[in-house]
């Protein structure tokens, strides 16, 4: 990633109403969320969040599909991603122990799902 790339996804962030939005569509992964749902469950009018989505989706942070009369938007984890390793990167300047308390701390965060065995 680049810091202009930076830049644009952390300004697109700075910014309640987005950060929220954000927000609310990582929980929605896979499925997505239409635009008119994400309106109420953040209680601001369409056209207000139509914006704040564009401004999401120039800094490539959402992506949205067509259905039918309604936009389906979904939060784009491999930028999210891409910008938390950009911020990461070289935080521990050749010191790996500096960041491994922030390494660590995103572990428990996402464990694996567990298969269940099949009785037989």
């Amino acid at each position: 990633m680049e810091n202009e790339q930076a830049v644009l996804a952390l300004a697109a962030l700075a910014q309640s109403t987005r950060l929220q939005a954000f927000q609310i569509l990582v929980k929605h992964e896979p499925e997505g969320l239409a635009a008119g749902d994400l309106a109420r469950l953040l209680e601001v009018p369409a056209n207000t969040l139509s914006a704040h989505l564009s401004v999401l989706s120039r800094a490539g942070l959402v992506t949205s599909e067509r259905y039918s009369r309604s936009i389906v938007y979904r939060a784009n984890l491999d930028a999210f991603r891409d910008l938390a390793v950009f911020l990461l990167r070289d935080c521990c300047g050749g010191r790996p122990e500096v960041c491994m308390p922030v390494v660590a701390s995103l572990q428990p965060c996402c464990p694996p799902k567990r298969k269940e065995r099949s009785r037989v």
